[in-house]
Protein backbone atom coordinates (compact mmCIF):
# COMPACT_ATOMS: atom_id res chain seq x y z
CA UNK A 1 0.00 0.00 0.00
CA UNK A 2 1.42 3.01 -0.73
CA UNK A 3 2.29 5.64 1.85
CA UNK A 4 -0.70 7.94 2.62
CA UNK A 5 0.71 11.43 1.37
CA UNK A 6 0.63 14.76 3.76
CA UNK A 7 -1.89 17.15 3.33
CA UNK A 8 -0.81 20.56 2.23
CA UNK A 9 -3.43 23.45 3.23
CA UNK A 10 -3.20 26.45 1.70
CA UNK A 11 -4.28 29.60 3.72
CA UNK A 12 -5.85 31.98 0.93
CA UNK A 13 -7.53 35.44 1.66
CA UNK A 14 -11.20 33.54 1.08
CA UNK A 15 -10.61 30.62 3.76
CA UNK A 16 -9.24 33.32 6.53
CA UNK A 17 -12.88 35.57 5.60
CA UNK A 18 -14.01 31.69 6.67
CA UNK A 19 -12.81 31.34 9.36
CA UNK A 20 -13.55 34.84 10.79
CA UNK A 21 -16.93 33.98 10.24
CA UNK A 22 -17.54 30.82 11.75
CA UNK A 23 -15.64 33.21 14.73
CA UNK A 24 -18.32 35.47 14.38
CA UNK A 25 -21.30 32.96 14.64
CA UNK A 26 -19.94 31.60 17.48
CA UNK A 27 -19.77 35.01 19.17
CA UNK A 28 -22.06 35.62 22.41
CA UNK A 29 -22.96 38.70 23.60
CA UNK A 30 -24.91 39.96 27.14
CA UNK A 31 -26.44 43.87 27.53
CA UNK A 32 -26.27 45.07 30.32
CA UNK A 33 -27.92 48.05 32.35
CA UNK A 34 -25.96 49.53 35.24
CA UNK A 35 -29.22 50.49 37.47
CA UNK A 36 -27.36 50.69 40.67
CA UNK A 37 -28.01 54.40 40.86
CA UNK A 38 -28.61 55.93 37.39
CA UNK A 39 -29.85 55.61 33.97
CA UNK A 40 -26.29 54.96 32.15
CA UNK A 41 -26.59 53.22 28.88
CA UNK A 42 -26.54 49.38 28.14
CA UNK A 43 -22.99 47.55 27.66
CA UNK A 44 -22.23 44.64 25.32
CA UNK A 45 -20.25 42.28 26.85
CA UNK A 46 -18.82 39.68 24.05
CA UNK A 47 -18.50 36.58 26.49
CA UNK A 48 -17.44 34.11 24.11
CA UNK A 49 -14.43 33.19 25.18
CA UNK A 50 -14.85 32.52 28.94
CA UNK A 51 -16.33 29.81 30.70
CA UNK A 52 -16.99 30.78 34.08
CA UNK A 53 -19.04 33.07 36.26
CA UNK A 54 -15.52 34.62 37.75
CA UNK A 55 -14.24 35.15 34.33
CA UNK A 56 -17.86 37.10 33.25
CA UNK A 57 -17.85 38.71 36.63
CA UNK A 58 -14.29 39.97 36.48
CA UNK A 59 -15.33 41.30 32.63
CA UNK A 60 -18.36 42.81 34.07
CA UNK A 61 -16.45 44.89 36.64
CA UNK A 62 -13.77 45.80 34.22
CA UNK A 63 -16.13 46.94 31.59
CA UNK A 64 -18.33 49.27 34.25
CA UNK A 65 -15.02 50.32 36.79
CA UNK A 66 -16.46 48.77 39.73
CA UNK A 67 -13.53 48.46 42.16
CA UNK A 68 -12.70 45.68 44.57
CA UNK A 69 -14.85 46.51 47.47
CA UNK A 70 -18.00 47.51 46.10
CA UNK A 71 -20.93 45.18 46.83
CA UNK A 72 -23.32 44.43 43.72
CA UNK A 73 -25.35 41.42 42.36
CA UNK A 74 -25.72 40.42 38.33
CA UNK A 75 -29.11 39.34 38.19
CA UNK A 76 -31.61 38.47 34.75
CA UNK A 77 -34.43 40.40 33.96
CA UNK A 78 -37.21 38.79 35.98
CA UNK A 79 -34.63 39.33 38.99
CA UNK A 80 -32.61 35.40 39.48
CA UNK A 81 -29.08 36.51 40.77
CA UNK A 82 -26.38 34.95 38.50
CA UNK A 83 -23.85 32.71 40.35
CA UNK A 84 -21.70 29.94 39.51
CA UNK A 85 -24.02 27.08 39.65
CA UNK A 86 -26.69 29.00 36.81
CA UNK A 87 -24.18 30.89 34.95
CA UNK A 88 -24.17 28.18 32.54
CA UNK A 89 -28.12 28.15 31.94
CA UNK A 90 -29.12 31.78 32.70
CA UNK A 91 -26.49 33.49 30.58
CA UNK A 92 -26.86 32.90 26.88
CA UNK A 93 -26.38 34.82 23.76
CA UNK A 94 -28.56 38.20 23.60
CA UNK A 95 -29.42 37.79 27.34
CA UNK A 96 -29.92 40.99 29.08
CA UNK A 97 -28.68 41.65 32.21
CA UNK A 98 -28.28 44.14 35.62
CA UNK A 99 -26.07 44.86 37.87
CA UNK A 100 -27.68 46.17 41.24
CA UNK A 101 -27.01 46.85 44.49
CA UNK A 102 -29.47 44.04 45.81
CA UNK A 103 -31.93 41.80 44.18
CA UNK A 104 -34.80 43.36 45.24
CA UNK A 105 -33.83 47.04 44.34
CA UNK A 106 -36.59 49.12 42.46
CA UNK A 107 -34.64 50.05 38.91
CA UNK A 108 -34.21 53.68 39.11
CA UNK A 109 -34.49 54.06 35.56
CA UNK A 110 -36.31 51.88 32.65
CA UNK A 111 -34.63 49.35 30.41
CA UNK A 112 -35.15 47.49 27.16
CA UNK A 113 -34.85 43.91 26.99
CA UNK A 114 -34.30 42.50 23.58
CA UNK A 115 -36.68 40.21 22.23
CA UNK A 116 -37.59 38.11 19.10
CA UNK A 117 -40.99 36.12 18.18
CA UNK A 118 -40.70 34.54 14.93
CA UNK A 119 -43.94 32.73 13.83
CA UNK A 120 -43.90 29.80 15.50
CA UNK A 121 -44.51 26.64 12.76
CA UNK A 122 -48.24 25.71 13.88
CA UNK A 123 -48.84 29.12 11.81
CA UNK A 124 -48.23 27.16 8.89
CA UNK A 125 -49.92 23.76 9.93
CA UNK A 126 -53.08 25.31 11.89
CA UNK A 127 -53.54 28.12 9.95
CA UNK A 128 -56.92 27.83 8.87
CA UNK A 129 -58.40 27.29 12.19
CA UNK A 130 -59.64 31.00 13.44
CA UNK A 131 -61.87 31.78 10.10
CA UNK A 132 -64.34 31.75 13.07
CA UNK A 133 -64.17 35.91 12.57
CA UNK A 134 -66.24 36.24 9.68
CA UNK A 135 -68.16 33.02 10.33
CA UNK A 136 -72.38 32.69 10.52
CA UNK A 137 -72.75 36.34 9.31
CA UNK A 138 -71.88 37.48 12.42
CA UNK A 139 -70.81 40.41 13.50
CA UNK A 140 -67.22 39.22 14.62
CA UNK A 141 -66.30 42.12 17.27
CA UNK A 142 -67.21 40.29 20.35
CA UNK A 143 -65.63 37.34 19.22
CA UNK A 144 -62.39 39.48 19.55
CA UNK A 145 -63.30 40.65 23.23
CA UNK A 146 -64.27 37.26 24.03
CA UNK A 147 -60.13 35.80 23.22
CA UNK A 148 -58.58 38.51 25.51
CA UNK A 149 -61.52 38.09 28.20
CA UNK A 150 -60.59 34.65 27.66
CA UNK A 151 -56.65 35.14 28.58
CA UNK A 152 -58.15 37.72 31.76
CA UNK A 153 -59.52 34.30 32.88
CA UNK A 154 -56.82 31.85 32.46
CA UNK A 155 -54.24 34.54 34.84
CA UNK A 156 -57.19 35.25 37.29
CA UNK A 157 -58.14 30.91 37.76
CA UNK A 158 -56.19 30.90 41.28
CA UNK A 159 -56.89 34.09 42.22
CA UNK A 160 -57.31 33.39 46.20
CA UNK A 161 -59.48 36.65 46.40
CA UNK A 162 -62.29 39.10 43.70
CA UNK A 163 -61.21 38.03 40.15
CA UNK A 164 -61.45 41.40 38.45
CA UNK A 165 -61.77 41.82 34.87
CA UNK A 166 -62.27 45.21 33.10
CA UNK A 167 -63.14 46.35 29.95
CA UNK A 168 -63.06 50.09 29.60
CA UNK A 169 -63.77 52.09 26.03
CA UNK A 170 -61.13 55.22 25.82
CA UNK A 171 -62.94 57.26 23.45
CA UNK A 172 -62.44 60.54 24.60
CA UNK A 173 -60.67 62.16 21.62
CA UNK A 174 -58.58 65.15 24.02
CA UNK A 175 -56.70 62.12 25.70
CA UNK A 176 -55.52 60.43 22.07
CA UNK A 177 -56.73 58.60 19.59
CA UNK A 178 -59.95 55.79 20.42
CA UNK A 179 -58.59 52.82 22.26
CA UNK A 180 -59.53 49.74 24.30
CA UNK A 181 -58.12 48.32 27.58
CA UNK A 182 -58.78 45.07 29.01
CA UNK A 183 -57.23 44.87 32.67
CA UNK A 184 -57.06 41.74 34.66
CA UNK A 185 -56.11 41.18 39.06
CA UNK A 186 -54.36 38.00 37.70
CA UNK A 187 -50.90 36.56 37.50
CA UNK A 188 -49.18 39.00 35.49
CA UNK A 189 -46.15 37.41 33.53
CA UNK A 190 -42.54 37.95 33.59
CA UNK A 191 -40.43 39.17 30.75
CA UNK A 192 -39.71 35.96 29.38
CA UNK A 193 -43.70 34.97 29.76
CA UNK A 194 -44.29 37.88 28.04
CA UNK A 195 -42.01 37.43 25.33
CA UNK A 196 -43.82 34.27 24.98
CA UNK A 197 -46.69 35.60 24.12
CA UNK A 198 -45.80 37.20 21.56
CA UNK A 199 -44.82 34.02 19.59
CA UNK A 200 -47.47 33.74 17.06
CA UNK A 201 -49.59 30.13 17.05
CA UNK A 202 -47.28 28.55 20.38
CA UNK A 203 -50.14 26.11 21.98
CA UNK A 204 -50.52 27.69 25.77
CA UNK A 205 -50.71 23.83 26.52
CA UNK A 206 -47.22 23.30 24.72
CA UNK A 207 -45.07 26.29 25.66
CA UNK A 208 -42.48 24.40 28.16
CA UNK A 209 -39.13 25.27 26.78
CA UNK A 210 -36.77 26.02 30.02
CA UNK A 211 -35.74 29.69 28.08
CA UNK A 212 -38.63 30.79 27.51
CA UNK A 213 -41.50 30.60 30.61
CA UNK A 214 -45.26 30.05 29.60
CA UNK A 215 -47.57 32.71 29.42
CA UNK A 216 -49.37 30.05 30.80
CA UNK A 217 -47.71 28.23 33.61
CA UNK A 218 -49.23 26.00 35.93
CA UNK A 219 -53.02 26.00 33.91
CA UNK A 220 -55.13 23.59 34.28
CA UNK A 221 -57.81 23.25 31.54
CA UNK A 222 -61.12 23.71 33.33
CA UNK A 223 -64.17 21.28 33.48
CA UNK A 224 -66.75 21.89 30.68
CA UNK A 225 -69.45 24.10 31.41
CA UNK A 226 -72.17 24.97 29.12
CA UNK A 227 -72.76 28.14 27.30
CA UNK A 228 -69.92 29.20 29.45
CA UNK A 229 -66.32 31.50 28.91
CA UNK A 230 -64.16 28.87 30.37
CA UNK A 231 -60.72 29.97 29.53
CA UNK A 232 -59.82 28.16 27.10
CA UNK A 233 -61.13 29.55 23.78
CA UNK A 234 -56.83 30.23 22.49
CA UNK A 235 -55.87 26.57 22.35
CA UNK A 236 -53.21 27.33 19.79
CA UNK A 237 -51.95 30.78 21.33
CA UNK A 238 -53.28 33.02 18.13
CA UNK A 239 -55.87 34.26 19.25
CA UNK A 240 -55.41 37.35 21.44
CA UNK A 241 -52.60 38.88 18.85
CA UNK A 242 -55.42 38.15 16.10
CA UNK A 243 -57.65 39.64 17.80
CA UNK A 244 -56.45 43.25 18.48
CA UNK A 245 -55.07 44.22 15.34
CA UNK A 246 -58.58 42.93 14.15
CA UNK A 247 -59.46 45.77 16.95
CA UNK A 248 -56.85 48.43 16.39
CA UNK A 249 -54.31 49.57 14.91
CA UNK A 250 -51.48 49.12 17.97
CA UNK A 251 -50.97 46.99 21.32
CA UNK A 252 -49.55 47.84 24.30
CA UNK A 253 -49.19 44.91 26.90
CA UNK A 254 -48.05 45.93 30.14
CA UNK A 255 -47.88 43.28 33.36
CA UNK A 256 -46.51 42.55 36.92
CA UNK A 257 -46.51 39.16 38.56
CA UNK A 258 -46.70 39.54 42.27
CA UNK A 259 -42.74 38.59 42.75
CA UNK A 260 -41.65 40.96 40.73
CA UNK A 261 -40.25 44.64 41.71
CA UNK A 262 -40.68 45.48 37.84
CA UNK A 263 -43.42 46.34 35.31
CA UNK A 264 -42.73 45.02 32.15
CA UNK A 265 -44.09 46.40 28.90
CA UNK A 266 -44.18 45.25 24.90
CA UNK A 267 -45.51 47.32 22.53
CA UNK A 268 -46.80 45.86 18.77
CA UNK A 269 -47.83 48.10 15.94
CA UNK A 270 -49.12 47.47 12.42
CA UNK A 271 -47.06 51.18 11.59
CA UNK A 272 -43.79 49.48 12.90
CA UNK A 273 -43.87 46.02 11.07
CA UNK A 274 -44.53 48.29 8.02
CA UNK A 275 -41.69 50.54 8.98
CA UNK A 276 -38.97 47.51 9.56
CA UNK A 277 -40.58 45.64 6.10
CA UNK A 278 -39.75 48.89 4.37
CA UNK A 279 -36.24 49.40 6.02
CA UNK A 280 -35.33 45.51 5.36
CA UNK A 281 -34.78 45.41 9.18
CA UNK A 282 -36.13 42.15 11.22
CA UNK A 283 -39.71 42.29 11.38
CA UNK A 284 -40.17 40.05 14.34
CA UNK A 285 -37.74 41.36 16.68
CA UNK A 286 -38.36 44.43 19.03
CA UNK A 287 -37.76 45.22 23.15
CA UNK A 288 -39.55 44.84 26.14
CA UNK A 289 -39.73 47.84 28.69
CA UNK A 290 -39.04 46.47 32.42
CA UNK A 291 -39.68 49.64 34.72
CA UNK A 292 -40.44 50.60 38.18
CA UNK A 293 -44.15 50.71 38.62
CA UNK A 294 -46.09 54.30 37.93
CA UNK A 295 -43.45 55.21 35.68
CA UNK A 296 -44.82 56.72 32.25
CA UNK A 297 -41.93 58.68 30.99
CA UNK A 298 -41.91 56.46 27.61
CA UNK A 299 -45.28 57.74 27.21
CA UNK A 300 -44.39 60.80 24.74
CA UNK A 301 -46.83 60.27 21.49
CA UNK A 302 -50.23 62.73 21.66
CA UNK A 303 -52.02 59.46 20.53
CA UNK A 304 -51.32 57.33 24.13
CA UNK A 305 -51.90 60.46 26.34
CA UNK A 306 -54.67 58.54 28.34
CA UNK A 307 -52.32 55.46 29.04
CA UNK A 308 -50.49 57.97 31.81
CA UNK A 309 -53.32 58.20 33.77
CA UNK A 310 -53.58 53.82 33.45
CA UNK A 311 -49.82 54.10 34.37
CA UNK A 312 -50.62 56.13 37.82
CA UNK A 313 -52.90 52.92 38.67
CA UNK A 314 -50.44 50.80 39.10
CA UNK A 315 -49.25 52.38 42.41
CA UNK A 316 -52.18 50.20 44.14
CA UNK A 317 -51.70 47.10 42.35
CA UNK A 318 -49.12 43.77 43.38
CA UNK A 319 -50.28 42.35 39.93
CA UNK A 320 -51.88 42.32 36.68
CA UNK A 321 -51.97 42.32 33.49
CA UNK A 322 -53.57 45.42 31.11
CA UNK A 323 -53.88 44.93 26.93
CA UNK A 324 -54.33 48.11 25.74
CA UNK A 325 -55.43 48.54 21.62
CA UNK A 326 -55.15 52.06 20.41
CA UNK A 327 -56.36 53.20 16.64
CA UNK A 328 -59.63 51.33 17.27
CA UNK A 329 -61.10 51.18 13.74
CA UNK A 330 -64.12 53.56 13.59
CA UNK A 331 -66.76 51.10 12.61
CA UNK A 332 -66.06 49.19 15.88
CA UNK A 333 -66.31 52.71 17.66
CA UNK A 334 -69.39 53.09 16.10
CA UNK A 335 -70.98 49.59 16.80
CA UNK A 336 -69.52 49.64 20.66
CA UNK A 337 -71.47 53.01 21.42
CA UNK A 338 -74.52 52.07 19.41
CA UNK A 339 -74.79 48.29 20.00
CA UNK A 340 -73.37 48.50 23.87
CA UNK A 341 -76.34 46.11 25.16
CA UNK A 342 -76.01 43.90 22.48
CA UNK A 343 -72.33 43.07 22.81
CA UNK A 344 -72.00 43.01 26.12
CA UNK A 345 -75.16 40.46 26.15
CA UNK A 346 -73.51 38.52 24.08
CA UNK A 347 -70.09 38.38 25.94
CA UNK A 348 -71.91 37.24 29.27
Amino acid sequence: MAAEQPLNVAVTPDSIAGGSAEKERRKKVAYIFDRRLGDSLEKCLDFSSWSTYAEFKTAVCRAFDITAGNNFVITTTTRKEIKTQNFDKSVKDGTTLYILHSVDQILHSATKERIDFLPHYDTLVKSGMYEYYASEGQTPLPFAFAELIDNSLSATANNKGIRNIQVRLLFDESQGKSAVAVIDNGRGMTSKQLNNWAVYRLSKFTRTDDDIESDHSGYVRPPVVPRSLNSDISYFGVGGKQAVFFIGQSTRMITKPADSQDVHELMLSKDDFEKKEKNKEAIYSGFIRNRKPTDSMHITSEDERFIHSLIVEEKDKTNFTAVVITGVQQAHVQYLKSYFHLWTRQLA
